[in-house]
């Protein structure tokens, strides 16, 4: 699967640009499923899960760009049910919009549900937003630990998709928290390359290659 993890959704013409190519279509001919799930382990997780949904998160696009079709996909719910009853839809659709939220709840849920098995082998394109993103990473970091699987409370592993980190949010204005110099502090404490990247930076990964794509400002801290 080719990933395009972002900090905030597709923020700018270059992000936008970069999606289209790895559809190899345009938009309005793709079908997509969007995952709320990472919304419940944060406060008023109705309401964002509903503006991801909906499409009326402006500032993060991703459900509202023009899609063919955007089913939702929730992966709490899967376990209850037969694999036949989503994994097709799965495997057709051209894109997964995956929302952000808590990352390690989501990667409770994407290993509960069987999802995370399943996606080295689609062959559409993984969009992640902030959580989205930084779950595909082999961890995340105590900085970006709230919710705790019950499997494993003292835990800060994500899937391992990718073999670098993420720190989303960079220098966000209402986020004081998420400074260079914070980033900094983070990346002190990872094992693996990390990026610090603002809201208007992602990354792709095609095939092992890493590319940075951004109209902001983006940081590499090596190992």
């Amino acid at each position: 699967m080719k990933l395009l993890l972002t900090s905030a959704g597709i923020r700018n013409a270059s992000i936008h640009k970069t999606l289209v190519d790895l559809l190899d279509k345009p938009i309005a001919e793709c079908n997509a499923l969007c995952i709320p799930t990472a919304s419940y382990a944060n406060p008023s997780a109705p309401i964002r899960a509903w503006r991801f949904i909906s499409g009326k998160e402006p500032i993060c696009p991703m459900t509202e760009l023009g899609w063919k079709s955007v089913g939702v996909l929730e992966l709490t719910a899967l376990p209850s049910i037969k694999e036949e009853s989503w994994v097709p839809e799965v495997k057709e659709a051209d894109v997964l919009l995956v929302n952000g939220g808590d990352p390690l709840y989501l990667s409770y849920w994407m290993q509960q549900s069987k999802l995370a098995a399943l996606l080295p082998s689609l062959r559409g394109v993984y969009v992640g937003l902030s959580a989205g993103s930084m779950v595909m990473a082999p961890n995340i970091g105590e900085y970006f630990v709230g919710w705790r699987p019950p499997t494993d409370s003292d835990s800060d592993k994500t899937l391992g998709m990718v073999d670098f980190a993420m720190f989303p949010h960079l220098d966000h204005p209402m986020l004081p928290h998420n400074t260079m110099a914070d980033a900094e502090r983070w990346a002190a404490t990872m094992k693996v390359p990390s990026y610090a990247m603002d809201d208007e930076t992602a990354i792709q990964v095609v095939d092992g290659t890493v590319e940075v794509i951004s109209e902001g400002h983006w940081k590499l801290f090596a190992v």
